[in-house]
């Protein structure tokens, strides 16, 4: 049995320009398993399956960690320092990000609320919600 080739529906940077000019997130989800992730891929990762469905993913979601960059590279450097950002989206998915702004460990807080904010920047930017301080818990509020 010969092995047929795998149809890409796209590139990677064709999928990325494809979020940077329509200004919504995009990520798969797997029709096998269920998993949505933001992570351009032929294969579902956690099951193998293919092909994937394509979904417009939410602009909103959670900081799940981040560090602060004072050290930046060429396209980011009149920024610095920034945050940069893992964001587990409502819905589904994780992405990393960017947030212009943020000086220090003090001014982001893990379990913030926060949205996508597109931009003529690189990359996937993320701006605080209004209200999105966390509670005692880690919950936001």
């Amino acid at each position: 049995m010969v092995d047929e080739p795998v149809q890409v529906p796209h590139s990677i940077a064709e999928f990325v320009k494809g979020y940077e000019e329509s200004g919504k997130l995009r990520g798969f989800r797997c029709s096998g398993c269920g998993l949505v992730t933001a992570t351009w891929g032929i294969a579902c990762p956690r099951c193998g399956r293919y092909p994937r469905e394509e979904i417009e993913l939410s602009s909103r979601g959670t900081v799940a960690a981040f560090t602060v960059q004072t050290v930046p590279g060429d396209e980011f450097l009149n920024d610095a320092p920034y945050a940069y950002v893992l964001v587990d989206l409502d819905g589904g998915g994780r992405v990393t990000g960017w947030m212009p702004g943020i000086r220090s460990e003090d001014a982001l807080r893990v379990g913030e609320r926060v949205h996508f904010a597109p931009s003529y920047k690189p990359g996937v930017q993320f701006a605080k919600d209004a209200d999105s301080s966390p509670s005692p818990d880690g919950e936001s509020q």
